[in-house]
C-alpha cells in the first residue's frame, strides 16, 4: 500500500513509542482533586519552561485561549485581536458566547498588528464605551503562514499593556516553533505576556492537550473556569504523560521540520502556476497560491499527498515529525508531474 504523506496539519501526528510507553506506565490520580502526579509534573514543567508561576492542563488550544479570555475579563469588557487570528476566526465566537466580551479585530501585516495602531484603539472605560482589558497576540501566526512575531514587537506590546493596565495573552499554539525560528529560549517570548497557551498536540506529537501558563492567581481562576465549562478531568495523567515526553524530547528537533518546509517551498516556488512568498516560510508551514486550489489538492490526494486548500486559490502544507526528506522530494516530483499534465 502506498504511503500517505499527510501535510494537512501537524496535529495529524501519532504519539511516539516513548509517549505510548509513558501513557501505559503513567502514575495516576484524580486531577480535579489535584492528586494526579503526572498532571502535576507536567504543569510544573510547563510553568518552568515558560517562566511563569503556574500552569494548567487543558483539553485544547481553543479551550486554553477561551479560559484565558474569561479569566482576564468580565462581561462587557473589550478585547483586541488580529483579524485573521485563531481566536477571532476559528474559535466559534467563543469570546462572545463564553465571556460576553466585545471583540475589536484589527488588521495586521502578515498577521502582525502594529503596536502603535493598537495603542490608538485602546478604549478607556466610560459611560459610553467598554474598556479594553486584554490584547490577544498569536505567535507564530498560523493563517499568516507561520510568521513569527519579532521580539521587539512583543516588547512594545508588553510596554503598552503596562502603560494602559491592559493584560496581554499569547496564543502560542506553536510556541516552540517560534523559539526555534528565533533561536531563543521560549521564555524570551513569554516574558512579554501575562498569560500564554501552547499546544502539546501541534508539532510535538502528543495525542491531545494544551497548557495555559501565568501567575498563580491567574491559574487559580483559570482552574475554576475550566471546571465550569466541563474541562475538569479525573485520571488525566494518561494525557499528561505523553505531554511530558513532548516537552522533554520533541521541542529541540523542530529545526528539522523548518528545514523540510524551506526545501519544499523553494522547490515548488520555481514551478509554473505556483506562487510562494518565501519570506513568509519561517516555521513548518508553506502556503502557496495556485488557480483552482481544490482541484489541485484532489490531484495530489490521488498520489497519496494530503493537504488543505484554505481558499479558492491557496493551499497549506505543514511539515512535522512524520514527514521525511524523502517525502519532500516525492512531493516535489508529483507537483511537477501534475503541473505538466
Amino acid at each position: 500500500m502506498r504511503k500517505i504523506i499527510d501535510y494537512r496539519s501537524d496535529t495529524v501526528t501519532l504519539p511516539t513509542e516513548n509517549m505510548r510507553k509513558a501513557m501505559f506506565e503513567a502514575p495516576l490520580g484524580d486531577d480535579v482533586l489535584g492528586e494526579d502526579p503526572s498532571v502535576n509534573k507536567l504543569q510544573k514543567l510547563a510553568a518552568t519552561i515558560t517562566g511563569k508561576e503556574d500552569a494548567l492542563l487543558v483539553t485544547s488550544g481553543t479551550q486554553g485561549n477561551q479560559i484565558a479570555i474569561k479569566a482576564h475579563t468580565v462581561p462587557g469588557d473589550e478585547i483586541i485581536v488580529e483579524e485573521i487570528s485563531h481566536i477571532f476566526i476559528h474559535e466559534l465566537g467563543g469570546s462572545a458566547a463564553i465571556s460576553g466580551v466585545q471583540t475589536k479585530a484589527l488588521h495586521g501585516k502578515n498577521g502582525i498588528m502594529d503596536p502603535r495602531e493598537v495603542e490608538k484603539k485602546i478604549n478607556i472605560e466610560d459611560d459610553h464605551m467598554p474598556g479594553t482589558k486584554l490584547i490577544c497576540l498569536e505567535n507564530p501566526h498560523c493563517m499568516a503562514g507561520g510568521i513569527v512575531v519579532p521580539l521587539d514587537i512583543m516588547k512594545s506590546f508588553s510596554e503598552i499593556g503596562k502603560k494602559h493596565n491592559v493584560k496581554i495573552h499569547l496564543d502560542g499554539a506553536r510556541l516552540f516553533n517560534g523559539g526555534t525560528y528565533l533561536k531563543k529560549d521560549v521564555r524570551e517570548i513569554t516574558g512579554y505576556v501575562d498569560s500564554v497557551m501552547f499546544c502539546l498536540s501541534k508539532s510535538l506529537c502528543a495525542p491531545v492537550g494544551s497548557m495555559l501558563c501565568g501567575t498563580r492567581e491567574f491559574i487559580g481562576k483559570a482552574r475554576r473556569i475550566r471546571k465550569m465549562i466541563g474541562g475538569g478531568m479525573r485520571q488525566a495523567g494518561i494525557i499528561a504523560a505523553p505531554g511530558i515526553v513532548a516537552l522533554e524530547e520533541m521541542t529541540q528537533r523542530l529545526e528539522e521540520d523548518h528545514e523540510h518546509a524551506g526545501i519544499l517551498a523553494r522547490a515548488i516556488a520555481d514551478l509554473p502556476g505556483i506562487t510562494v512568498d518565501l519570506h513568509n516560510v519561517q516555521t513548518n508551514m508553506v502556503f502557496f497560491n495556485i488557480k483552482q486550489a481544490a482541484v489541485f489538492a484532489k490531484k495530489l490526494e490521488k498520489e497519496g499527498i494530503l493537504c488543505w486548500d484554505t481558499s479558492g486559490e491557496t493551499i497549506r502544507l505543514v511539515t512535522h515529525y512524520y514527514i521525511s526528506r524523502e517525502d519532500i522530494l516525492y512531493t516535489v516530483e508529483k507537483f511537477r508531474e501534475i503541473l505538466n499534465q
